[in-house]
């Protein structure tokens, strides 16, 4: 596969790409009409922004106790019942009166569950397409989310304005519904990729297996840390330049559209890899010129480079696959989303600890040199060709210690 047209040729990719772009909008109107409630009801930034961005700490929580169903549940029930529950959930946080700690308590359980719902809808990707168009597929499924994020943005405000926040969050509650009602009638009743019933033991026991393996330790590694060290300086976009900010997350949005497409479409498949390690110094590098406290111009076009190089998450999706049976590719795909959102996470906390000291220009600026030592770090242990040392397949039973010889 080597164009975006084939891979919606394929039969189901259309009804899983309107499943994700229409929780990605459902889930970023919803979060900015939820923050707007909270900090009207408590004028704390604080739980505002928990509100808004206490799912992605959550994920952590989900990835250590239900990423097992990712791979045991038929993808089919699990996207449509998975987007019931975030109807239901979102339709309950419109409540008039809901105390502050029960909103954060949804808020927090639903962004487990959603750990789930990533892992579920990765790992039914690689059944959907061909090994050859997994990167592909997955490159438009970024670009989708990056612009529902940018409309969702704008029109969350919009709604938020019109219809009020609980007006918006009602309707983030019917687009999750019709995303469900797609899965349900759009995708096809597919068997689980592995047998046995989830259980929060048998997800420890897989990401230990996962975690068991130095190469794909190295993966995850170069998964988590750059990028959300990455986010971390984002986060700080709106004290550094607060009349400004937006203007800087859109040019990082378009950047990371143009990464999408260069990575996932023109570069052939035999060079991706070759690109990958130079796109993860192009993620932190151009940060570093925020220590001269540069001015609006050339901190535009220095997010704009950088966010380029998010794209190198696509090549090391290809590789953490070529190094997983494909009985545990769900759970391996969902431990990779739910630790990066983890990371970006604690990074925009590191961030804002370290801002407040010093500056955000500083912060943002040895934030990007950590990156880059981290990349730099990582590299030895990212060469080679991982399709040699694929595994053919994952122990039914049998103690972590014995799975680790693999790695």
């Amino acid at each position: 596969m080597r164009t975006y047209r084939e891979v919606f040729r394929v039969p189901e990719f259309t009804p899983l790409f309107l499943v994700s772009a229409t929780q990605v909008a459902a889930s970023t109107a919803s979060g900015l009409a939820l923050g707007t409630l909270v900090y009207a009801a408590t004028g704390s930034p604080l739980l505002s922004a928990l509100s808004m961005f206490g799912p992605s700490l959550a994920q952590v929580a989900g990835a250590l106790a239900l990423l097992s169903a990712a791979d045991r549940l038929p993808p089919r029930a699990a996207l449509s019942g998975l987007s019931a529950l975030f109807a239901l959930g979102t339709a309950a946080l419109a409540l008039p009166g809901l105390p502050v700690a029960a909103v954060l308590a949804i808020v927090f359980g639903l962004g487990a569950a959603a750990s789930l719902g990533g892992a579920v809808r990765y790992g039914l990707l690689t059944e959907i397409l061909p090994k050859d168009g997994y990167l592909l597929g997955r490159s438009v499924l970024n670009m989708s989310s990056g612009t529902m994020q940018i409309g969702g943005y704008a029109a969350g405000g919009l709604l938020v304005t019109t219809l009020s926040a609980r007006g918006t969050l009602l309707t983030a509650a019917a687009l999750y519904a019709l995303a469900g009602v797609t899965a349900r009638f759009g995708l096809s009743g597919r068997a689980a990729r592995s047998g046995g019933r989830p259980a929060v033991a048998e997800t420890w026991r897989v990401n230990a297996l996962l975690w068991s393996s130095a190469p794909r330790r190295h993966v995850y590694y170069a998964l988590w840390v750059p990028n959300g060290l990455i986010v971390g300086c984002e986060s700080l976009f709106v004290p550094y330049a607060p009349r400004h900010a937006g203007l800087l997350f859109a040019v990082g949005s378009l950047g990371m559209l143009m990464g999408d497409l260069l990575t996932g479409r023109l570069l052939p498949p035999h060079r991706r890899e070759r690109f990958a390690a130079p796109l993860r110094l192009l993620l932190a590098a151009p940060y570093l010129v925020f220590a001269l406290h540069p001015p609006l111009p050339l901190a535009l076009a220095a997010v704009a480079l950088a966010s380029v190089g998010f794209s190198a998450t696509l090549a090391l999706q290809q590789r953490l696959m070529a190094l997983t049976p494909d009985e545990m590719s769900g759970q391996a795909l969902g431990l990779h989303s739910s630790g990066m959102l983890t990371m970006q996470g604690v990074s925009a906390a590191l961030a804002g600890a370290l801002a407040q000291p010093t500056s955000p220009a500083v912060a943002m600026a040895t934030l990007a040199a950590v990156s880059v030592a981290v990349t730099l770090a990582l590299a030895p242990g990212l060469r080679g060709d991982p399709g040699a040392r694929r595994p053919q397949a994952a122990p039914a039973e049998g103690t972590v210690e014995e799975a680790a010889r693999e790695g």
